[in-house]
Formats: structure tokens, sequence, C-alpha cells
């Protein structure tokens, strides 16, 4: 099935809708990443609120059965349906002066959100569907990585969580739900550092996509992938050392790419434990 004429067929519906001022491809299929369980992500950018009438008629058009339906929340309006060959969509609905002022919050006050960089991210590398000049112009507004961005999220990151102080205890206790639990939140937390080394928007709260991205990384540990893999696979105390000795690696990285940066109390916080 092709994932991206499907794509381009749904968007021709949307864009009946004079309310509609463009339609982006995000997810695997714009990036050529797909597979058999892959659905169709679209974002569709409002020049004002859409109805319950705007948002329904282009699925009754395809004949597709409704699988979520989500009111106004977080600043957008979500759904998702089959068509009639199965294929999913998952469509997000933004006015587009909310992604405009995302943007800014991202690019011009170095806001770290992460769900502001998600939107941010699938503008950079989605695919114009309809309204190639609106998203172009929203693509070059992001075209450029903001050092200061990049600063916070490297600081903000290194405070890792206050549970990391609790490692050694967890171990003795053989905590190992909650130990777990720890040791991913860590793990996101030097993804969150290398994104702003690397000057990468997040693309997903989770780091969907992990392998390709750290591929995109110039700046990265040795091995990071496997490490990252090596890290949840074993018995928990050895995947704590490897951590450890990964995060020493992702420190000597900042240190020499900002030395200007004064994480000082970011390395006390990290080397307790109790």
């Amino acid at each position: 099935m092709n994932l991206l004429q499907k794509s381009i067929e749904m968007s021709a519906i949307y864009k009946e809708n004079p309310k509609v001022d463009a339609v982006l491809l995000a997810g695997s299929v714009s990036k050529n990443l797909q597979d058999e369980h892959s659905d169709i992500e679209l974002h569709i950018l409002w020049s004002s609120s859409p109805t319950d009438e705007d948002r329904q008629k282009p699925i009754q058009k395809i004949d597709g059965t409704i699988l979520s339906y989500h009111p106004y929340e977080d600043e957008e309006w979500s759904e998702s349906y089959l068509d009639q060959n199965g294929i999913k969509f998952e469509i997000s609905n933004f006015l587009c002066e909310t992604v405009e002022r995302f943007i800014s919050d991202v690019v011009d006050r170095y806001e770290t959100d992460y769900d502001k960089q998600c939107i941010i991210a699938s503008i950079n590398d989605g695919v114009s569907l309809f309204g190639e000049e609106k998203i172009n112009d929203l693509k070059n507004r992001i075209a450029t990585y903001p050092l200061e961005l990049s600063k916070r999220m490297i600081s903000e990151n290194l405070w890792l969580s206050n549970r990391w102080n609790n490692r050694k205890a967890l171990l003795k206790r053989q905590d190992w739900l909650m130990l777990s639990d720890v040791i991913c939140g860590v793990q996101r937390n030097l993804l969150g550092v290398l994104f702003g080394l690397n000057h990468i928007y997040v693309h997903h709260p989770v780091f969907k996509w992990m392998g390709i991205y750290i591929e995109q990384m110039e700046i990265r540990p040795e091995s990071l992938h496997d490490r990252m893999t090596n890290i949840l696979i074993g018995h928990p105390q050895n995947g704590i050392e490897k951590l450890e000795k990964l995060i020493e690696d992702v420190i000597e990285l900042v240190e020499r790419n900002h030395p200007e940066l004064d994480i000082t109390d970011q390395k006390k916080h990290i080397g307790y434990a109790k």
C-alpha cells in the first residue's frame, strides 16, 4: 500500500475546506521510514477553530471508521480513523496562530518544552501536501536552531533526576521496577543533552526512532546506540555501571563543546548516591 499516495489523496479532501491553510505529512511516512505497522500522520493547520462538522466531513467522505475523537485540549484537536482499506490516519489539528506561537516560544524565547519541540520537529522534517508557501515560511523560521536553546537543553537535562541519587539503595533493595524507571529516565535526559549539543529539535517525547536520530548526531559518545541498548539488558548492576560511564562521556562532550557552560552543580548532583 502506497501510504504517501494515500496521504496526498486525503490532503485533497481536507483542502476543500476554505478554513484549512495547510496540510503537513508528519511521522514515519514523511521520513520514508514506514513499515507494516505505520499509520499516516497529518497535521491540519486551520485559520479558525474547526467545528465537529469540519473535522468529521473528510472522514465521512471516505466512509471511514472513527477510532478516537478528542475535543480541544492542550491547544489541539485530534482524531484517528481507518479508511476502507484499513489504513489508519492520525490527525492533529492546530490553529496556525498556535503553531506560530509555539515556534516563537522555542526559537525566540528558548523554551525547552518537548511538546512544542515535537510540533516544530514535525514541521522541520515534514512534507507539505497543501499550503506550501505557508509551510515553507514556518520551515524558514525554524531552520536555524538557536544556540541559547542548545545551552538550556544541556543545562536542564544534566540535572538528570533526584531518583538517580537513589540508585545504590534501589539496587540493594532490589526495587527493580523503580530502578528501571530511573535508568530509562536518565537515558532520556542524556538524549536531551545530546539533542541540544547537536542542534536537533526533539521529535518525540520519549525519543521514538532513537537509532535513526543517533545516526544524525555529529557529537555523540562512541557506540552510543549499542551502549544505550545494552544498559537495558542483563543485570541492573551492570546497567548502572554502564550508565555511569555513559554519563561521564556525555559530560566530557559538553565540556569540550561548551566550555563556557558552568555545570559544576549538575556534576555534584550527578555524583551523589545513597
